[in-house]
C-alpha cells in the first residue's frame, strides 16, 4: 500500500498532502451508508476473526490509475469530499426493477463535503438529468471515452464507469474528490432490513405504481423494499420530476443518519455483525477503502455528525428551454455552491434561491 493509500484518499502521484492522517481525524458522515456498520461491529465487540470474511465482501474499484494527474488541486484545509453514487443497473439481482439494457447509470449522485473539524457536512445532490459538458475520460476497460457537450450527467457513469463519473464531477465543481462510494439496489435493501427499517413521517400521501409505494400521511417504519421505493419515487410527488425525488432522498438519508446513530456497539453483536456484512456487500468503494480496517476509519465520523449537522442542497438548475425533460445548471448560482465547498464554507441561501428544485419538500419530514 502506498503512502497515499494509507492517507485514506483518492489521489494520484504528486498530488500533495491534503488531509491529516486517519488516526488524527474523523471520517465520513452517516450519509455514506457505505461502511458505517463495519466499525460498529468491530469496534468493541471483540470479533477480530470476522475481518477476513468482511474483507472478502468488498469489491473495490481502482480509480486512481484511470484519473491520472489532470485533476483539481488537492488543498490541505482539513475537509474531505466524497462522491456517493447509487447505481441503477438492472443486471443480476437488480433485474426486479426493470429490464437490463446493457448499461448502468448513476440514479442518485451526491457530493458529500465534510467540513474541517468533521462536526458537520454539506451534501449537494446532482440531478441525473442535468445537461453538462462531459470531459473525455478513461473507461473501465482502459479505452478512451470521448467527451460530449449537453450530455446528461448520469451518462458519465454509463459510458465510462466510476472514474468518468468522478472526473465529470471534478470538472463541474473544480473540487477534487477524496473518495468514491457506490451503493447498489439489492445491497441497499438488505442493509435497511438488517437495520430493522427506517422511520419516516409523511405529511401527504405517497402513492406510486412504478415504485409500488403506497403510504398514507403519518409515521411509518419502512423496510428495505419500501425504502428503495421511496428513494426511487418521482412521478407521484412534487412536479413529477427527478427534482422531487431528490428531496425525498435527502429526507430519507437524514432519517437514516438518526437510525444508525441509535445502534450501540455492545447492544447486539449478532445484529451488528449482520449490519457489517450487509454494508460491505452493498457498496463498491474506491481502492483506498478496500478493507474493513480502512472502512472502520472512514466510518468513525458517524458518531460526530447527526441529522441536524447535515445541510442538504440540490445543485441550482433550471429547466432546459430546448428540452423541458432536462435541466441545466444556473451557472452563477452553481458557482456559489462549488466555491463555498471549495473554501470549506456553508452554502449561501442565495445560491439555491429561485432554482427549479421541485416541490416535494414537506412530503417527508426532515428529522430535527
Amino acid at each position: 500500500m502506498t503512502e497515499q493509500s494509507k492517507s485514506g484518499r483518492i489521489g494520484g502521484a504528486g498530488s500533495g498532502s491534503r488531509r491529516k492522517p486517519p488516526a488524527e481525524r474523523r471520517r465520513g458522515p452517516a450519509i455514506l451508508v457505505a461502511g458505517a456498520a463495519a466499525v460498529l461491529v468491530l469496534g468493541g465487540a471483540g470479533l477480530g476473526y470476522v475481518y477476513l470474511s468482511l474483507d472478502g465482501n468488498i469489491d473495490a474499484v481502482d480509480i486512481n490509475a484511470q484519473l491520472g494527474n489532470d485533476r483539481p488541486d488537492d488543498v490541505d484545509d482539513g475537509s474531505m469530499d466524497i462522491l456517493v453514487l447509487g447505481s441503477d443497473s438492472r443486471s443480476g439481482d437488480n433485474d426486479t426493477y426493470g429490464k437490463d439494457e446493457g448499461g448502468a447509470r448513476s440514479d442518485t449522485a451526491m457530493v458529500v463535503h465534510v467540513h474541517e473539524g468533521h462536526k458537520k457536512a454539506s451534501v449537494v445532490s446532482i440531478p441525473r438529468d442535468t445537461l453538462v459538458t462531459r470531459p473525455s475520460c478513461t473507461g473501465d476497460q482502459g479505452a478512451t471515452v470521448a467527451g460530449e457537450q449537453r450530455a446528461m450527467f448520469n451518462t458519465a457513469y454509463e459510458v465510462g464507469g466510476p472514474a468518468c463519473a468522478v472526473k465529470t464531477v471534478e470538472a463541474m465543481s473544480g473540487i477534487r474528490m477524496d473518495h468514491y462510494v457506490e451503493v447498489d439496489f439489492t445491497g441497499f435493501k438488505k442493509l435497511i432490513d438488517e437495520l430493522g427499517g427506517v422511520e419516516i413521517t409523511t405529511t401527504a400521501p405517497i402513492k406510486d405504481d412504478k415504485s409500488h409505494l403506497d403510504l398514507a400521511p403519518g409515521t411509518h417504519t419502512l423496510d428495505g423494499e419500501q425504502s428503495l421505493g421511496l428513494v426511487r419515487t418521482s412521478k407521484s410527488v412534487g412536479d413529477g420530476s427527478d427534482l422531487g425525488r431528490i428531496q425525498l432522498q435527502q429526507a430519507f438519508m437524514k432519517a437514516f443518519v438518526e437510525q444508525v446513530k441509535d445502534v450501540g456497539v455492545l447492544t447486539s453483536p449478532k445484529k451488528l455483525l449482520g449490519l457489517a456484512d450487509a454494508a460491505t456487500k452493498a457498496i463498491t468503494p474506491d481502492s483506498e477503502l478496500d478493507s474493513v480496517q480502512e472502512l472502520m476509519g472512514f466510518a468513525k465520523g458517524l458518531s460526530g455528525i447527526g441529522a441536524q449537522d447535515v445541510h442538504m442542497a440540490t445543485l441550482p438548475v433550471e429547466y432546459d428551454p430546448r428540452d423541458l425533460n432536462r435541466v441545466i445548471p444556473l451557472e452563477a448560482q452553481a458557482r456559489q455552491v462549488w466555491t463555498a465547498l471549495k473554501n470549506d464554507r456553508p452554502i449561501p441561501a442565495t445560491a439555491t434561491k429561485d432554482a427549479a428544485t421541485g416541490k416535494a419538500g414537506g412530503v417527508v419530514q426532515q428529522p430535527r
